[in-house]
């Protein structure tokens, strides 16, 4: 009886969270945290948290599935995971092919027509996770429903710095423009790129910082961030629901500020032609969500009545 009125509340609190929802992220990118302390907090080795954490892992792919979610990038094992004790680095690499193929074969993954992809340096890998990267990625290859990726041997600032040198090093050979590089030319050269920006970064562990991970898709799509307590073994349908709100509300958040911010700038080309407030907004209109041009339509409403006083 004790541990069922628990599970009742956390059931319910669930479902209030759910329906407090309204959308979804397209991408939500993950820092799996947390792994070791959960296990040293036990009594266990470092291999029965990751063991544990790769649990969690499968649900997580559950809820966005569930949810609407249309991309997940998990931080699987990082350029500075590579100075770790040798024996650790062993078993992380064990876990991650075995995940990996199991995964490739699951009968769910071809069901909701899965694909995935590693993000990295992955040639700097052993030979057993690059030939588990490739089975996975050629047994998934054809779909495009949801994408999976698992960043591996993955650092941010090492992917800028590969970016920037391929870039310097295109303009030195003159095939490429200094003039000509732009941000899509940087995004060319990237890693395996994730098919969308980053919308939302979940990390767990109780850590305030995003270390080193997607800089380039999160940080320039200001993305959301949520950080909570629980490692990453603990890590629960709660949680993930909590940061999917915190998205929302960024989103909100961020969606108001847009309006006030465009509403201000009509005002502001008030004096002009009416042809050229009507260019502005148009070009506003583009940038908004639908609900978010009221504003800019009463604007030019007002303008209109002005001119036919």
């Amino acid at each position: 009886m004790h541990t069922r009125v628990p599970r009742l509340v956390e059931r319910a609190y669930e479902r209030l969270l759910r329906r407090d929802i309204d959308g979804t992220p397209d991408h939500v990118a993950v820092i799996q945290d947390g792994n070791r302390r959960y296990a040293r907090e036990r009594g266990d080795g470092a291999a029965d948290g990751h063991r544990e954490g790769a649990r969690t892992t499968e649900q997580v792919l559950r809820w966005c599935q569930e949810l609407g979610v249309e991309e997940l990038t998990l931080y699987a094992f990082s350029t500075e995971n590579f100075e770790r004790p040798p024996e650790e680095r062993d078993h992380l690499f064990d876990l991650i092919e075995s995940k990996l193929r199991s995964f490739a074969d699951r009968e769910e993954v071809h069901e909701n027509e899965v694909c995935i992809r590693a993000l990295g340096e992955v040639d700097r890998l052993p030979e057993r996770v690059r030939d588990a990267v490739a089975y996975a990625e050629e047994r998934t290859a054809g779909y495009d429903r949801f994408r999976l990726n698992v960043a591996l041997a993955y650092g941010g600032r090492a992917e800028l710095l590969g970016a920037a040198r391929e870039t310097l090093r295109s303009v030195a050979a003159g095939n490429l423009d200094p003039a000509d590089v732009d941000a899509a030319e940087i995004e060319r050269r990237l890693y395996a790129r994730p098919v969308r920006d980053v919308d939302l970064i979940v990390r767990t562990g109780g850590d305030e910082r995003t270390s080193n991970f997607l800089p380039w898709h999160a940080n320039g799509n200001e993305a959301a961030v949520f950080f909570c307590a629980p490692y990453w073994p603990e890590f629960s349908k709660i949680d993930f629901l909590r940061a999917i709100r915190t998205y929302e509300s960024r989103e909100a958040s961020w969606r108001h500020t847009r309006r006030e911010r465009a509403a201000a700038l009509v005002r502001a080309v008030a004096g002009s032609s009416l042809v050229e407030t009507r260019e502005v907004i148009g070009r506003l209109r583009e940038q908004l969500p639908h609900a978010g041009t009221d504003e800019l339509t009463a604007e030019l409403d007002r303008q209109d009545a002005g001119t036919t006083e």
